[in-house]
């Protein structure tokens, strides 16, 4: 991915997760908040890059990150990825909670191969023009030519009733975080 992709993503992003309750729980709540969201961005898009699939639409307007449950592995690259999330975004004194929140997801994940949708965003003067939906179709499809489920987590509660429409079940809602975060799948 060239820089100009990814500055492009990290727009979408940005704009599209900026007041965001699951985001901001694992952002560092400070000046630097919108450079630690940036970071947090990057580190998002070498996951997806490599144990999944980063799309930006041809217009660069509207993105999707995904990751590929048998695929994500741990490296030399991921650790040093993994240290610069806790030091320059979610800070050493919020590790435990985010690891926390991590753990909490996890348990609601499928135990055999999946696809998790972790970002999907559309620039605010986009939406509701059917990018979003276009993007969702190209997962499903992906994830069924690949036999997995399709798995997400949202605390936004307008899009609960857009990931339904598109067949998502509600698995769970965790609630011990402090905001409601609402577990989906796609079988």
């Amino acid at each position: 991915m060239n820089q100009t992709d990814e500055n492009h993503i990290i727009a979408i992003l940005t704009q599209t997760f900026h007041d965001n309750k699951s985001t901001n729980f694992v952002i560092k709540q400070d000046k630097k908040k919108t450079k630690r969201f940036r970071t947090l961005i990057k580190y998002s898009i070498f996951y997806g890059e490599h144990f999944g699939e980063v799309f930006l639409s041809n217009d660069k307007t509207a993105c999707y990150i995904t990751l590929d449950s048998t695929k994500k592995k741990t490296t030399l690259k991921s650790i040093f990825w993994d240290l610069r999330l806790i030091f320059q975004c979610v800070g050493l004194s919020n590790v435990s909670k985010v690891l926390k929140r991590e753990a909490l997801i996890k348990a609601n994940h499928p135990k055999d191969g999946f696809m998790h949708l972790w970002y999907i965003g559309v620039l605010p003067s986009e939406q509701g023009k059917g990018k979003g939906s276009l993007m969702m179709k190209s997962i499903i499809e992906k994830s069924k030519m690949a036999n997995k489920k399709v798995c997400l987590e949202t605390s936004v509660e307008r899009n609960f009733g857009f990931y339904t429409s598109l067949g998502f079940k509600e698995e769970n809602t965790i609630q011990q975080l402090g905001y409601a975060l609402k577990m989906y799948a796609l079988p």
